[in-house]
């Protein structure tokens, strides 16, 4: 990948559409718009132009806008033709800009690169921007925002000066411990605020299971004995027909999900087989594989057509909780009394559907009168942020102040690589992957 070289690709969704945008980046971008589209027009304005090959032939009329740099969105000279959405336009358009001298078609994330490269963008805003563009839900979309447009960065990077602050202080008194303008208990007085910024760090990472759960969804897993109702119940959540369901037990040979999106959150909901002894070998490995789900789930829906169904043997996690269904109480309503069970529903009249979504909302977080979404949404930006913690417990434990500046240096690069300002160089290939060709 060479930052000398001029890219292009089609940035806007799949085709037809209604506009189709190809972007350009890269110094040869002014040239390029003078040979398709004649003189180059006013920056940051869009101008009717129409567009040909370097032969003259016409290919489309559209909007050109051209951005010069550094006041781009990669801090190149960059320019996007809006033209009308049809596969042969754009076709056409894309092979005209291959036959220029010095053009390209970009990589994947290859303009996003770009403006990090060029100080545009931070790691956590390139982050955001890509979760912006895959947000399914209201959640997901708040906290791809923060992050992106800078709000996150803006937390680390206070941080970041408070560590900077406090390290020229120590070395301050180091350096010159006889000079009468550097207060031989400077270093006394930023202890305090180093403990307090570990305990605002801690805080932060604290708050990466919301994180986990808007970005990844809250993993519901129904469960039960075999013919429950597990597999009517996923069909009626998802209102579609996904899994198969009999009157036979043992229908469930495998783990089924689905992607739901609830109260602004997305949840995974699980349906698996069900839990009993068997010696058929394939619906063991069913079985096998519910037990891994659910040993993983942030909710356990334990479906029974009988009071007594709920007995349950399999190991979970002490904190996941469980909301007992009563299912099919279109046939056996009678049967249940007061108190046996959470919820009772039937998913053939679609009674105590409500009920039991009320009772999943309940457990999903509470951001009522949240204003920001600035918590730690990758498992790289915990990493770094708990080595910076424990370099602050290191240098507060520790005596002599040049053993205490050092952990305070790794400290401030742990930060540093939540944003990429030091030592990412082996991230970036990764990272970018994730985006589209032409973002």
């Amino acid at each position: 990948m060479q930052l000398t070289d001029t890219i292009y690709a089609l940035s806007s969704g799949a085709l037809p559409a209604g506009v189709a945008v190809i972007r350009i980046s890269g110094p040869a971008t002014a040239g390029t718009i003078a040979q398709l589209c004649g003189a180059l027009p006013k920056p940051r304005t869009a101008s009717l132009r129409t567009i040909r090959t370097r032969n003259g032939e016409m290919l489309d009329t559209g909007l050109v806008i051209y951005f010069p740099g550094p006041a781009s969105f990669t801090g190149e000279d960059c320019c996007e033709l809006q033209l009308h959405g049809g596969r042969a336009v754009v076709h056409a358009v894309l092979e005209a800009l291959a036959e220029l001298d010095g053009l390209r078609h970009a990589d994947a994330g290859e303009f996003s690169r770009r403006a990090f490269q060029n100080g545009k963008l931070d790691l956590v805003e390139v982050e955001g921007l890509a979760d912006l563009i895959s947000a399914e839900t209201e959640m997901q979309r708040r906290l791809a925002i923060e992050q992106a447009s800078g709000g996150q960065s803006a937390l680390y990077q206070g941080w970041a000066r408070r560590l900077t602050h406090a390290r020229a202080m120590i070395e301050a008194e180091l350096d010159f411990a006889d000079e009468e303008d550097v207060p031989g208990s400077v270093s006394v007085t930023i202890w305090r605020d180093v403990e307090k910024l570990q305990t605002e760090i801690d805080a932060h990472i604290g708050q990466a299971g919301l994180a986990e759960i808007i970005r990844d969804g809250l993993k519901i897993v129904i469960a039960g004995e075999p013919n429950a109702g597990k597999s009517s119940l996923l069909n009626a959540l998802a209102k579609r027909d996904i899994a198969i369901v009999t009157e036979i037990a043992g229908t469930t040979r495998d783990v089924i999900s689905v992607d739901l999106s609830l109260a602004g959150f997305s949840v995974k909901l699980f349906d698996t087989a069900g839990l009993r002894e068997t010696d058929e070998v394939v619906e063991r490995e069913g079985i096998r594989r519910a037990r891994e789900v659910i040993g993983h789930a942030d909710l356990l829906l334990l479906l029974s057509e009988k009071p007594d169904g709920f007995v349950w043997n399999e190991a979970i996690a002490a904190d996941v909780p469980i909301i007992r269904v009563a299912t099919k109480i279109d046939r056996n309503a009678a049967s249940w009394q007061a108190g046996q069970a959470d919820v009772l529903l039937s998913t053939k009249t679609g009674d105590g559907i409500g009920d039991l979504l009320d009772r999943v909302t309940e457990h999903l977080p509470d951001l009522a009168g949240r204003t920001s979404l600035a918590i730690p949404s990758r498992k790289r930006h915990v990493d770094c942020l708990k080595q910076a913690s424990v370099a602050l417990a290191r240098a507060l434990a520790t005596t002599g102040l040049d053993l205490q500046a050092e952990q305070l240096r790794v400290a401030g690069d742990a930060l540093g690589r939540v944003t990429g300002r030091v030592d990412v160089e082996n991230l970036l290939d990764v990272i970018f992957s994730e985006f589209c060709i032409g973002k």
